[in-house]
């Protein structure tokens, strides 16, 4: 007996690369959860909604999964399965025991580590050298349950937080994939999930992204790739003005400072900022007041606020 009846959980482009990969396997979904989209927020990435309009699949968008009405809607569907694909709402126990074989969900880091919210992020600001996704059963606790499958890729040097997310995309869709044949079959891999061998983080805030130049240079540089564009940026501020380093890299050679001073610079009409260790940054594009700040200017800004 063909078990491809789901309820599918989607947000975020790996909502919708995920809920793809189950329409292109012949999974049934009468329904969707997704959420409505913030008017504060960079929308970045691609929209589940605009997929199941295109594809003719209900929708819904609750703000409350304990809503009586949605719990019906799932109950008369009588699904197989639960799918949760960057969903961003814990879903109740009350809705997982509804699935007739599992409920299953996409996690964007190789679990156990970074269990919680925005783990790719956590991963670049820690300098991991590879992440990846991870298919794993739902439990009433975040991302504890048993893995399914787990792909990974690999953290270059240089890589962003949004170059890193791109590949995990790609990368969760294989996940998903290399165990469909068995979930349409009831049955599927699960090994436990050693949740003492890794940790728990929680959400990022953008005033998270303050840099503190006392750090060293590479745990600066850290921050600037996990929290760059389309992120909020990793910032700094000089009179109360706040500036965004958007692009930079470590200085190469390693550009050691000779004074005790730290953060922003100029020298030989190039933004530097220095760190804690004696190390540099150098910073490609600075962003002040929604506009790029070229050395000369933040050479004038640096000197107007010694005089203050």
């Amino acid at each position: 007996m063909n078990r491809n009846k789901a309820v599918v959980f989607a947000y975020h482009t790996v909502g919708v690369e995920c809920l793809t990969t189950l329409l292109s396997h012949g999974f049934d979904v009468p329904l969707v959860l997704t959420h409505e989209d913030s008017p504060s927020e960079n929308i970045w990435f691609k929209s589940v909604r605009d997929l199941c309009c295109e594809r003719q699949i209900p929708f819904i968008t609750p703000s409350d999964l304990s809503d009586p009405e949605v719990i019906r809607r799932i109950e008369e569907i009588a699904p197989d399965y639960l799918f949760s694909f960057y969903y961003r709402f814990m879903i109740p126990s009350n809705i997982l025991q509804l699935a007739s074989v599992c409920a299953l969900n996409m996690h964007g880091s190789l679990l156990p580590k970074y269990r919680g919210r925005v783990p790719i992020n956590w991963a670049v600001l820690h300098g991991e050298t590879k992440t990846g996704a991870t298919l794993h059963v739902m439990e009433d606790k975040p991302d504890a349950g048993d893995i399914v499958n787990q792909k990974s890729v690999p953290i270059l040097p240089d890589e962003t937080a949004y170059d890193v997310f791109n590949k995990v995309a790609e990368i969760a869709k294989i996940a998903l994939e290399e165990v469909i044949p068995d979930l349409l079959q009831g049955e599927f891999p699960r090994r436990p999930n050693r949740l003492q061998e890794g940790s728990y983080f929680g959400g990022r805030q953008p005033d998270d992204g303050r840099i503190n130049w006392d750090q060293s240079a590479q745990d600066v540089y850290n921050l600037v790739r996990a929290v760059a564009p389309p992120y909020p940026g990793a910032f700094t501020e000089i009179a109360n003005v706040r500036y965004i380093v958007t692009k930079a890299m470590l200085a190469s050679p390693p550009f050691r400072q000779t004074t005790p001073l730290l953060g922003l610079q100029v020298i030989d009409n190039r933004i530097y900022g220095f760190c804690g260790d004696g190390r540099a940054i150098l910073i490609i594009q600075l962003i002040g007041d929604d506009k790029e700040v070229i050395p000369s200017d933040l050479q004038q800004i640096l000197l107007n606020a010694t005089k203050e």
